[in-house]
C-alpha cells in the first residue's frame, strides 16, 4: 500500500521517473488500473451534486470509458501511427504510464463541494493532460514533449468526438 501511495503522489508530481518506472514494471498494471478506477470513482462522485444518484453512475462509468478510449487512442496513434525511430512500447507498457497519468483526476472528488464542481473539473483535466503528456513521452521513447503533446491531442479530439454521441444520446437531461 505504501508504494501504491508512493507512486500515486509521485505521478501527481509529474515526476518522469515514476512514469518510467512503472512502464517497466509489469506488476504495477493492477496499481495503474487502481489509479483509473479510483480517479473515475472520484469523476462520479464530484457529479453527485449535478446529479446525483445518476450523476454519480453516469459520472464514473463516462470518465472510465472515456479514459479507455483516450488511451487505446493514444496507443494506435503514437506508437502505430507516429512513433520514431527509437519508439517501443506494448499497449500494457503505455497503459500502465497512463493509469498513473490518471492520478491528478483524485482531485474530482472535491466537485462534491457545491459551486466548485466547475473549477475542479478543469483543474483536474489540466493536470491530468499534464501527466499524460509525460506518461506518453516516457512510454513511447520520445525526445520532443511538443510531439508527446500532438500525440495526446490528437487521441484526446478522436475521444471526444467518440464519447459525444454517447453523452447526447445518454447523458443530456
Amino acid at each position: 500500500m505504501a508504494q501504491f501511495v508512493d507512486r500515486l503522489i509521485r505521478a501527481a508530481k509529474l515526476e518522469a521517473r515514476l512514469y518510467e518506472e512503472v512502464e517497466s514494471d509489469p506488476g504495477a498494471m493492477g496499481q495503474a488500473l487502481g489509479v483509473v478506477l479510483l480517479a473515475s470513482l472520484a469523476a462520479g462522485i464530484g457529479d453527485v451534486t449535478q446529479g446525483g444518484l445518476s450523476g454519480l453512475i453516469v459520472g464514473t462509468v463516462a470518465a472510465l470509458l472515456g479514459w479507455y478510449i483516450w488511451a487505446y487512442m493514444t496507443y494506435i496513434i503514437g506508437a502505430k501511427l507516429l512513433p520514431t525511430p527509437v519508439t517501443s512500447t506494448s499497449h500494457g507498457e503505455l497503459l500502465r504510464t497512463l493509469g498513473f497519468a490518471s492520478a491528478p483526476g483524485l482531485l474530482r472528488i472535491l466537485g462534491v463541494v457545491p459551486g466548485l464542481t466547475g473549477i475542479v473539473f478543469l483543474v483536474a483535466a489540466i493536470w491530468m493532460l499534464m501527466a499524460t503528456v509525460i506518461a506518453v513521452r516516457q512510454a513511447l521513447d520520445y525526445t520532443s514533449t511538443t510531439r508527446a503533446v500532438g500525440v495526446c491531442v490528437i487521441g484526446w479530439l478522436v475521444q471526444v468526438l467518440i464519447m459525444l454521441p454517447l453523452f447526447l444520446l445518454f447523458g443530456a437531461d
